[in-house]
């Protein structure tokens, strides 16, 4: 392996870590707007810059939404929402270089309270799959593998005993893949009649993916501890997310049709 590289460009982290063959670069962002803050974030991001590291993938770091441009964002080939939370950007100008970026290809990963992002943005939801309402309390249950040979499912054996909030969403977008769900039958919350109620029978949607607006999604709505950023299950879980994700070519923003964040 070559030697690592660091350059720090604050208020940005970029780090090289190239290994032959690989040409692969991803953006971890984690800005939050006001509101409440999770105190994973540090740990999130050291989980994916050392998965990073380990698969060859260059990657840069920041909670600063000047990144969204279109100059910039072309050099990655996902931008990684982890725990990120309420307005995630400063500007529709901003908001438009993301949204341009997904239809010219480029590839999202939402991780736990990403889906709290940008809440009054109908695109973005459809876009990540859905936006937060709420979530059960903390609490052990058991989540249910829907697809067996996704990349970000394949290594789970049976059903997975996980200890977590189980995140429900509104304005789910149908296009989604469903990849893992929670067992609502597992999960004791007192609201859990009023939303999600029986709309989803004993299931609920907690990890998927699918390709919309000509990019490339992954979402899982599991991480809210510090210790999840360890365990070795969701690990691979988010890593196999994140492979899916960027197997593919870089943005092209040729293919970029949209001049407003409206349409």
């Amino acid at each position: 392996m070559k030697n690592l590289l660091i350059l720090l460009l604050l208020p940005f982290v970029f780090v090289c870590c190239q290994i032959d063959g690989q040409d692969k670069t991803v953006l971890i962002y984690t800005k939050n707007g006001e509101g409440f803050i999770h105190d994973n974030i540090e740990a999130s991001v050291d989980m994916l810059t050392e998965m990073a590291r380990e698969n060859g993938i260059d990657y840069l770091v920041t909670d600063q939404a000047s990144i969204f441009t279109e100059e910039q964002l072309m050099d990655f080939d996902a931008v990684i929402f982890t725990n990120t939370n309420n307005e995630a950007f400063d500007t529709d100008e901003q908001r438009l270089a993301f949204k341009r970026y997904i239809q010219a290809g480029g590839g999202f990963v939402g991780i736990h309270s990403a889906c709290g992002s940008e809440r009054n943005w109908p695109w973005f939801w459809k876009m990540l799959g859905g936006t937060f309402v709420r979530h059960c309390p903390y609490q052990e249950f058991t989540v249910k593998v829907i697809d067996a040979d996704h990349p970000s499912t394949s290594f789970i054996s049976g059903d997975w005993a996980w200890e977590d909030e189980g995140y429900y969403l509104n304005h789910l977008n149908p296009g989604i893949h469903v990849l893992l769900a929670h067992d609502m039958t597992t999960i004791e919350d007192k609201g859990k009649d009023e939303y999600p109620g029986v709309i989803f029978g004993e299931l609920y949607p907690g990890a998927w993916c699918q390709e919309f607006d000509g990019g490339r999604q992954w979402y899982t709505s599991y991480g809210h501890h510090i210790k999840h950023y360890s365990d070795p299950t969701f690990r691979q879980h988010v890593l196999g997310g994140i492979l899916w994700t960027i197997d593919k070519p870089k943005a092209d923003f040729n293919l970029a049709t949209s001049n407003n964040i409206i349409k």
